[in-house]
């Protein structure tokens, strides 16, 4: 990986074109992102997961935003439709521990049946009364200690599938009022309050991987989390999340300025790798030239990623179907 770029891309369509090919072969993404307009059919998805990982020769992390609910790339018939998962939580209610794993386990057979191989979850943003709706009905719960242990049922389950789990959103977007797709959101709240949003990912931060929030905590610095040099380190040091960060989408209104200056702030303020996901070509060109290559510690912790390339453990899926079905139907589960 001596060459490999700060990036993760997405790409345009169900096969990559000759010049997606030449450019990823030139820039040598630390990993991609899939969504649902590269997605038409299990053979498609497995020939470009291999025409991607051809590009870059090595078994780059395929990532993919398999949530559930309004947050699902992968649907019916490719794969099962779930509920949104504050939803399923309320439904599983006493069992929402064993059904998270559940869940999230059945999901990971299915992703790697395609080649997909990193999951953007578990999301562990507290959820309160005025959290925006983009992210609500996305949240685990209201309780910082339930919204960790729920997490890590989630983290599990897609583990012991061989699916890497990506921590999102750090360091807590639940207190947000606004959609950072759309706008900055701003948080008012002071130091001792945010510990409680702080928790769920201290109590997750041995993941291999995580990705940012794009927000200000106007208690900490005034600029988003993502490009915060104060905010970082927070992450790093109170949180104590060791892995590889991510931002979350760098093309998100909620930041400001040119991509190319959005990149820069983000690999100097402390992220790893740049996350671009609408497989725009000539946008990509500018991403990649801004975030280079991965160096120093930020190459330590992508070769540690490749090295924590988990496996999937052998299990009978019709047997945790059965199981989950009988749980979320009240029938309890063995």
């Amino acid at each position: 990986m001596s060459s490999a770029g700060a990036v993760i891309f997405g790409c345009e369509g169900v096969k990559l074109t000759q010049r997606e090919k030449d450019f990823f072969r030139d820039t040598n993404p630390f990993g991609f992102i899939l969504f649902a307009r590269n997605i038409e059919s299990g053979d498609q998805i497995r020939a470009l997961c291999d025409e991607l990982r051809d590009c870059v020769g090595h078994e780059a992390p395929i990532l993919i935003d398999q949530e559930g609910g309004r947050v699902q790339r992968l649907r019916p018939p490719l794969a099962r439709q779930w509920a949104p998962p504050l939803e399923f939580v309320a439904q599983a209610g006493d069992a929402a521990e064993r059904a998270m794993y559940l869940r999230y386990r059945l999901m990971a057979e299915e992703l790697r049946s395609y080649g997909i191989d990193a999951n953007c979850a578990p999301l562990v943003d507290v959820a309160e009364e005025g959290t925006h709706p983009f992210l609500k009905d996305r949240c685990y719960g209201v309780e910082a200690e339930t919204v960790a242990r729920l997490g890590r049922a989630v983290a599990d389950g897609l583990i012991e599938g061989g699916v890497y789990p990506v921590l999102k959103h750090i360091p807590g977007h639940g207190r947000a009022r606004a959609d950072s797709h759309l706008d900055l959101p701003r948080v008012a709240a002071g130091r001792e309050a945010l510990a409680r949003d702080f928790a769920p990912f201290a109590a997750l931060n041995d993941l291999a991987m995580g990705m940012t929030a794009h927000l200000v905590y106007e208690a900490i610095d005034d600029q988003p989390a993502t490009i915060s040099p104060k905010m970082m380190g927070l992450i790093r040091d109170e949180i104590g999340f060791g892995g590889l960060i991510m931002t979350d989408d760098i093309s998100m209104q909620a930041l400001s300025g040119t991509l190319a200056e959005r990149s820069r702030a983000s690999i100097a303020a402390g992220c790893d790798v740049i996350l671009h996901c609408n497989g725009d070509y000539d946008e990509m060109v500018v991403v990649a030239e801004a975030a280079g290559a991965l160096q120093g510690r930020a190459k330590e912790r992508a070769e540690a990623v490749h090295g924590a390339r988990p496996s999937p453990m052998p299990v009978d899926i019709p047997a945790l179907s059965a199981e989950l079905e009988a749980l979320l139907s009240g029938q309890g589960y063995v």
